[in-house]
């Protein structure tokens, strides 16, 4: 009997070689697994099934973990107003940490100790997947074909139909990558350092063209609503926005940052929702925590997000500043007022019963209700004592 192998499966190029490479060379009983965090259509969904039975899996299955991947790893973001570099909402990175833990699990469920994933040499993913995979299975044997044999589109395409295999595979202009947090467009303008793509590249094409203004609603910092609906799940109401904002090309971007393998990357992207949603839920911290929670939310926020893009997510510490983002949002719940227009959106402000910009005690600029000019003039001297004995001291 064949060694089992798990190959993590998306149905491309790329990993349908590895499917027949593994079991017409390397006589692998090959057992697949995709993990749906939110990019699959049931429709596509449906076709991968079909291609998985043309490719004579021993199995396949495909998990659907978007909630998971919501409650284990975005909500952390949205807490934290995780933008990458102060740009990038962490779409794909995000999502491949998800998918490595499920495939992890997935593998221990059919007791397999060999996973395979079509992860290339020059990008993040590769080690996003091995370093989680021997993180959860070290004693498991990673087998990644496509980065071993450092192959080429037309090398795969001829050894598939070289293998009965005449599956349609269409050289895109783009890649694109799909998912509840964002999509992000691979092409020729991304490999430069000075282009951007072009109007037709984005999948999602603008058909609004009038301002629009949406109410959202947030509860202990999660959004529960929109306008006068509200959600059963945060993800519902995250994939009713990303519906709403993403006719107006809202969320377009290029994102350059330093890779984990240590070169510059460049990657397009669109993520209407996740830009709204951080921003809108950065504005109502500002109104309902004091000064000291948004500056350690600030410098935590950095580090989380950067070493979630590392692939390290399984590190305890995470967890550690995961308790500090969920302690901080006992108060972070109101409406967020915003308009949407065509490649942009702004933030008209919110109301809370929590915003501590009261003027119960006083208007910033114009009233106090609360001290007396003695007590400012009191106050600005012991303030600012410190510096004051330094420069009379070191008069020169």
């Amino acid at each position: 009997m064949n060694d089992k192998i798990l190959l993590a499966f998306s149905g491309g190029l790329d990993t349908t070689y590895c499917a027949v490479y593994l079991s017409k060379i390397l006589n692998y009983e090959v057992h697949a697994v995709t993990i749906n965090t939110g990019g699959f259509s049931d429709k596509e969904i449906e076709a991968l099934r079909d291609k998985s039975q043309e490719l004579g899996f021993a199995s396949f299955e495909c998990l659907d973990v978007t909630k998971t991947y919501y409650e284990k790893c975005l909500k952390y973001l949205v807490f934290g107003n995780v933008l990458k570099n102060n740009v990038y909402p962490l779409s794909v990175s995000s999502e491949r940490v998800t998918q490595a833990i499920a495939i992890a699990e997935y593998a221990v469920k059919l007791d397999i100790l060999t996973i395979a994933h079509g992860s290339t040499g020059a990008g993040n993913d590769q080690v996003r997947f091995d370093m989680i995979f021997n993180q959860l299975l070290p004693q498991c044997n990673i087998v990644t074909p496509i980065r071993d044999q450092k192959l080429d589109r037309q090398t795969e395409i001829d050894f598939l139909k070289s293998h009965g295999i005449n599956f349609e595979f269409q050289k895109a202009e783009y890649s694109v990558n799909k998912g509840l947090w964002g999509t992000s467009i691979g092409g020729k303008e991304t490999l430069t350092s000075g282009q951007t793509l072009p109007e037709y590249a984005w999948p999602g094409q603008i058909t609004e063209f009038q301002p629009m203004d949406l109410k959202l609603i947030f509860k202990n910092g999660e959004l529960s609503g929109i306008n006068d609906e509200n959600f059963d799940h945060p993800v519902e109401a995250i994939q009713s926005l990303q519906n709403i904002a993403q006719t107006f090309g809202i969320g377009r971007d290029v994102h350059v940052g330093d890779t984990i393998i240590g070169i510059k990357g460049r990657v397009a992207f669109e993520a209407a929702a996740p830009m709204i949603i951080i921003k809108a839920h950065a504005l109502l911290e500002k109104h309902v925590l004091t000064k000291w929670q948004i500056f350690w939310k600030d410098q935590l926020s950095s580090w989380y997000g950067n070493w979630m893009h590392e692939g390290q997510m399984l590190d305890p510490v995470m967890r550690d500043i995961e308790s500090f983002f969920v302690n901080t949002q006992q108060y972070v719940s109101g409406n967020v007022f915003v308009t949407l227009f065509p490649h942009r959106f702004i933030l008209n402000g919110i109301e809370s019963k929590h915003d501590l910009m009261s003027d119960k005690f006083g208007v910033y600029g114009e009233t106090n209700n609360k001290w007396t000019g003695q007590d400012v003039r009191g106050f600005t001297k012991i303030f600012g004592n410190q510096t004051s004995l330094f420069h009379q001291i070191n008069q020169s």
